[in-house]
This record gives structure tokens, sequence and C-alpha cells, in this order.
């Protein structure tokens, strides 16, 4: 039962009488109870909908197209509370968070729903029968699942969660269904890294093609750690050993399958000093947002937008970014300035200090170190972020400082660029 927050006017609910503050209890005889209930049994052309009014129920039958939205309004967008993580992971990137951001950075998420309505990864460890059994009947698919191991002993023991040992249980479950996972592996030097790596990349073979794709990221490792568990991170020489690792299985992977299925996120090749894969490598990219082939496709998409490009503005304008990113992004403006003489870009390589400078993405990057890095600096007509500074609602940094305190700290209007080769070339020749 879920409560009706607003009736669109005029909408399919509107004209049936269907008021804000009534309760909907079933659709077409089943509970509603989340976003999930509402989406899958509100797909039909005719849908029978129980509902609760001051303590009466009543029934109203609608006909409508299918998929279409008859105008009911929430409160929530998932109609019930976000579940928490039940996990104390021992290389928990928010139990790594300094003091003083904004309160949403420090809640931890591990809710099914949210993966399939957002993408988001889940451990799989406070899920019950009753969830797994209506994600096999509503084909909840892809789901996307934080692994790290498939060894149910050492996964209890990366987690702290005795649901952890579950894992390959309830994706034998999904594999059977034809619910597509993708996966992800954080690696932890000297825990779940070498045969422990080997063995999990074996098990999660075995579920292909319903385990589409397997993403190997290091562990986020912030200077906050006192009193956690001591991880320490991977050197160069370690990173390049991991990317052969996973690179030789996954060409394994390739002949068996026809897809390598594993791939290393591009920190790995940028610690260890190596050149990112081709992007045809990445095959359609399907880790993308979890920070695997960002830059391969990244360049791909600038070299196809800078061929067509064929006028620049002039003048002198700046780019800010991790230091992770910044060789590449130095090597991008470089092209354009070849291509186009008469435009300047100055590039600044911005040093985590919120974090320590072992955080090196460009994303984990606060407004109070663009302002106190980028002070005094030439920073030209416009200055350009990448826009994942910024939170989804594009109004804030990791700090709680607005783009607009920021520009007015800096004396230059700002520009947020989506990590997107074409985007980049647009921003930079406008």
């Amino acid at each position: 039962m879920v409560r009706i927050d607003s009736v669109t006017r005029r909408s399919a609910a509107d004209r049936a009488g269907i008021s804000a503050g009534d309760f909907l209890i079933s659709v077409n005889g089943h509970p509603v109870n989340d976003r999930l209930d509402y989406d899958f049994r509100m797909a039909e052309r005719t849908v029978e909908l129980v509902l609760e009014r001051a303590g009466e129920r009543y029934s109203v039958t609608l006909k409508k197209r299918e998929y279409a939205d008859i105008g009911l309004g929430f409160s929530t967008f998932l109609m019930d509370g976000q579940r928490s993580c039940r996990n104390k992971c021992i290389f928990c990137f928010i139990d790594q968070n300094p003091p003083g951001l904004r309160e949403s950075i420090y809640f931890k998420d591990d809710d099914t729903r949210m993966s399939f309505l957002s993408g988001s990864y889940v451990t799989l460890t406070n899920i019950s029968d009753a969830d797994i059994a209506r994600i096999v009947e509503m084909k909840t698919s892809p789901i996307n699942i934080s692994v790290h191991t498939t060894d149910g002993e050492l996964r209890v023991k990366m987690l702290k969660n005795p649901a952890a040992a579950r894992v390959m249980e309830i994706m034998h479950t999904f594999a059977a269904a034809n619910i597509t996972m993708n996966c992800q592996i954080v690696l932890c030097r000297g825990i779940n890294d070498g045969e422990a790596l080997s063995r999990t990349m074996a098990d999660l073979s075995l579920f292909f093609p319903q385990a589409a794709s397997v993403s190997v990221v290091p562990a986020g490792l912030t200077k906050h750690r006192e009193g956690l568990y001591p991880l320490e991170p991977f050197t160069p020489d370690e990173c390049a050993a991991v990317i052969r690792q996973v690179e030789s299985f996954a060409a394994r992977c390739l002949k068996k399958h026809g897809s390598r299925i594993f791939f290393c996120a591009d920190e790995f090749y940028v610690k260890a000093g190596l050149p990112l894969p081709p992007a045809e490598e990445y095959e359609d990219f399907p880790q993308l947002d979890n920070g695997v082939g960002k830059i391969s496709s990244m360049e791909e998409e600038f070299a196809a937008a800078l061929e067509k490009c064929e006028s620049c503005g002039e003048g002198e304008l700046s780019v800010a970014t991790g230091t992770a990113a910044y060789d590449f992004i130095r090597s991008l403006a470089d092209r354009v300035e070849v291509k186009f003489p008469k435009r300047k870009i100055r590039v600044y390589m911005i040093e985590n200090r919120l974090f320590g400078e072992s955080v090196t993405v460009a994303g984990l990057i606060c407004g109070a170190d663009l302002a106190e890095q980028l002070a005094g600096r030439e920073l030209g007509e416009r200055l350009l972020l990448p826009e994942v500074m910024l939170r989804h609602e594009r109004d804030m940094f990791l700090d709680s400082m607005t783009p607009d305190e920021l520009e007015e700290r800096l004396g230059v209007p700002l520009e947020f660029v989506p990590d997107d080769g074409y985007e980049f070339v647009g921003a930079v020749t406008r």
C-alpha cells in the first residue's frame, strides 16, 4: 500500500475520481508496495485499481495504452524508503569520507530496486527470498552486482556480513531465469587479488552470457582511514601485473565465448603507465559508468568530432581536471590548438586535498580545492570543468559549494562538460 501524493489534472486518474491522499492497495489483484510493483503492474492495457480513502476501500477500472501513465504522483521516486547497506566492507569508500560534506554523501545504498532503475551496484546481502522471486517474475534485468570474490568465506571477511556467502547461489537463480548481470570486482591488494581473482573470474565466466560483463577496479583509498582495515594501494608494477592477469583471462574468454567479459578500470592503466586498449577492445563499453574504457571512448569521440569541426572561437580558455585525466586532457587540448592556432587552452591539474592525493579522479574534486588551486591563475574567458564534479542536480560540489560561489571566487564563467568527446570539442571550439 502506497500513499498517492498528487494527481495530474485531467489525467485518467483524475477523471476516475482518484484524489491526492488516497492509498493505492493493488493493481489487477497484485499488492503495490513500491515503484517496481507499480511500473510492472501498470504496464497492462486494462488495470483494476483497489484504493482506500478515509478507511473505506473502492475500486477503479481504467483502459489505456500499454505502459501509458495515468497521472498518479508519489512522494518519493521509489514510493518507499531506500534500503541502506548492512555490510561493513573493509574497502568502503563512504567510511573514508571526511566530515562536513553534504548529508547524502554518507548514505550507503544497497537497494536492488535502484540497481535496476538507476544502474547502481548492489551486494545482494540484504535481499530476501521474496525479493529474489519478484526479480525473477518481473525479469528486472539487468542487475548490477558487486561480487568482489566468489569465495564465500573470503566474501564474508571482506563484507563483514554472513549473508555475503550466498552470492553464487543467488546468481545461479538469476542466471537460470535469464536475468542479465553486470558485475564488479573491487580489488584489494593482498586480499582478493592473485589466485583469488583467478578463481573469481573462472567462476563468473561460467555464468556467461547472463553475466554479461565484469569490471575489475582498484579499491579507492583516501587519507581518512583511521581505525579502518589496513589496506595499501597497488604499486605501478602490481597494477601492470593485474592488467596482464585480467587481459590474459579475457583473451581466453574472447576465444571461447566471443566476448572478453572482463575489463580493467582505466585507473590501473594510468597508474601502471601503460597505454589503454583501443576503443574496439571494450566491445560495447558495458562498464563505462564504472570507469572502464572512459578514456578510450572519449578519445574516439574526440577524434571524430575534431575531424568534422570546421571553425573555432579565438582567445583563451581553461580546463581543470584531476591528476588521473590530466595528461589525456592536455593531449586533446594540444590537438585542438594544432588545428586552430588562434585558440589557447590552459589545462590545470587539481590535486585532491580533501580526500588525499591518492584519489585522482575528477568526480571527487570539491569546490574548495578548485577555488584554492585556481586562485590567481590565468583562466581566460571561460573555465571548463567535468560535469561529474557536481551532484545529479548540478547545483553543488561534494563540499556543498555551489557553481555560483565558485564563479564569484574565481571571477570567471564556469561551463560544465560531460565525459564525452563530442561535447568536449564543442565546448573548447565554441
